[in-house]
Parts: C-alpha cells; structure tokens; sequence
C-alpha cells in the first residue's frame, strides 16, 4: 500500500521591516526609532527657537527709530513698520525650520546637545518641517510683496528674494555656505544690514547715519548669537564636516571674538548717546552681556553656552528697544 504523500508547506517569507515612517529616507537621527513620534505644539515652538527672534526683531525697532528722525515731526508709518516686523519674523522662523530640516537629514543634529531639533529628534518628519519653513517663507513673501506695493520699491522683491535664498542656502542645498565658514558674514548682512536699513528706507526714503550705526550694533549682536551657538557645537560640526567660522577658527579665538562681537555695540550707543540722551539706556544691556561674556569665557558645558545664547537674545532686544526710545525722543 502506498504511503499517502506528505502535503509540503512552502517557507514562509521574512516580514519586510517596517519602514520608519513616510519622507525619513535620508533622515539618520529618524531611524532610531520604530515610529516617529508626533511633535507637540510646544515641540514646534520649541523648533522655532523663539528665544532668537529678537535677530528679526531688534533690526526693525532700530530702523524705525532712524526713519523717525529722518521723517518730518510726528510722521510715523506704522503699517510699513508692521509689514517689515512680519517680513523679518516670519523670514527668520523659516530659516529656523529650514536648518532643522536640511541639518537633520545630514545627521549634523544627530548628537547635538542644544535647542530642541524636531528632525533630528526623530519627532517629525523631514518632509513636514520642511513644508512648515516654505510657508513661512512664503508668508514673509506676501508680506514683503504688500510692502512693495505700497512703497513703489520694486527693487525690494529682489532683495526678498536674495534674503529667502540666502536663509536657503545658510544649511540647505548641495553647497551650504554655513558649512563654510560664511555664515557669520551672511548673518551680518541681512540681519544687521539689510533688516535694519530697509525698514528705515521703507518708512523714510532716507539712509541716515543713525539707521547705518544702529545697523552695524545689531549685525555684531547677530554674529555674537551664532558664534556662541557654534561654539557649542564645535565637536559635533567638526565630526559632520561641517566647517563653520568657528572650526576654522578654533575655541579659544571663537570665544574672544564672541566678547568682542557683543560687547562692541555698546560703544555705539554710548557714540550715539552723545547725541540722543536716551541712547544711554542701551548699557542696561550690559547686564545681560557681561555674564554672558563671562560664561562664553569659561564655560566647558552645552548647557551653559545655550544659556549664553539666551542672555545673548535678551541683549538684542534690549538694545534694539533702548534705541527705538532714543531715537524717538
């Protein structure tokens, strides 16, 4: 009798890994994790690294004020002056995203120590973050545009335009510049030189001594906030070959040129205060910057070099403020 024939069952195939998540192709810090974790509200707050946007803030305060003394009595543009607050705050948070997004599909963010990065966190995904930072481009853009319209300036579109690629290219593209050591200089120009003299020409038509001297105090304050945060950084963008001012530069002269960058401004307001009183108040700054100066002089930590960039911040706003009311005067 034959011997019934064995029903053979064909081998199982190995279940496919599952993937990280839509869009985390290329995003090394994602891949961590089994699921990416929805970012909170406050994680993309925390994204939008609130406590520097007083870079976009303080330029305008100081522009404004130079367009009022250049301006007739009693003449002021508060609309233009919103419109270039819009235009630089929303410009700025899209930067932001922007570095989230291009740094953390580099893995630059992947062992950073500092601000809260959503991408390289593994909370989003790049491809959210990265929709987040065009539309604030996009609206500084129609802000920008309105402000066009209002003024005749068309040349301004080119301008916006330049600033919007130039927060572009600062980690994004094949070429990053901030990954070679020019982003100090950019930084510099646009949101010392370009922020503050465009808001004063807007609301005057005027390039007056004050909004030129006001624009290179928040340049350098702009530059002190990116070379402490570098500083910081300096180990993990060396080992991601990222080449900022700082690696090139090395520690001990980063930090000589942060005190330098900060504490400088303040002998242009004691300049301008020789002419606008008021001004004197920006050297209530000091109290922010010299421990600042301090810390950034001895500090061996990340988290007391993110607490140099905070006070940082606060010497900013403050400068940019003590100004605004100087000028007004």
């Amino acid at each position: 009798m034959a011997a019934k024939s064995q029903r053979l069952t064909p081998p199982q195939r190995p279940k496919a890994a599952r993937p990280v998540g839509r869009g985390s192709s290329g995003n090394p810090a994602a891949k961590r994790y089994e699921k990416i974790r929805p970012a909170t509200f406050g994680d993309w707050v925390a994204g939008a690294r609130i406590f520097t946007l007083s870079m976009s803030v303080s330029p305008v305060l100081v522009g404004t004020g130079a367009a009022v003394v250049a301006n007739d009595p009693g003449e002021f543009h508060w609309v233009r002056a919103l419109l270039c607050l819009a235009v630089a705050v929303c410009l700025q948070i899209g930067v932001n995203y922007a570095n989230d997004y291009s740094d953390g599909i580099r893995g630059t963010d992947q062992h950073r120590v500092g601000p809260f990065r959503l991408v390289g966190s593994g909370k989003a995904r790049p491809k959210t973050v990265l929709i987040v930072a065009l539309v604030f481009f996009a609206l500084a853009a129609v802000a920008g545009l309105i402000l066009t319209v209002l003024t005749g300036l068309w040349w301004l579109l080119a301008v916006g335009a330049a600033a919007i690629l130039a927060g572009w290219f600062y980690t994004g593209g094949r070429r990053p510049y901030g990954y070679n050591a020019l982003g100090e200089l950019f930084v510099f120009v646009f949101f010392g030189l370009v922020a503050t003299l465009g808001t004063a020409y807007v609301q005057s038509f005027v390039l007056n001594q004050e909004a030129w001297l006001g624009a290179v105090g928040v340049g350098l304050i702009s530059v002190a906030t990116l070379i402490v945060n570098n500083i910081r950084d300096i180990t993990q963008d060396r080992d991601a070959g990222k080449r900022t001012l700082t690696v090139l530069l090395g520690d001990t002269a980063s930090r000589i040129l942060y005190i330098l960058c900060l504490l400088a401004p303040f002998g242009i307001a004691a300049w301008l205060a020789m002419f606008y009183p008021v001004a004197w108040f920006a050297l209530f700054g000091l109290l922010a910057a010299l421990p600042a100066a301090l810390i950034v002089a001895t500090a061996r930590t990340a988290h007391e070099f993110v607490l140099a960039l905070k006070l940082t911040g606060l010497v900013q706003l403050l400068f940019g403020a003590a100004l605004l009311w100087a000028f007004w005067k």
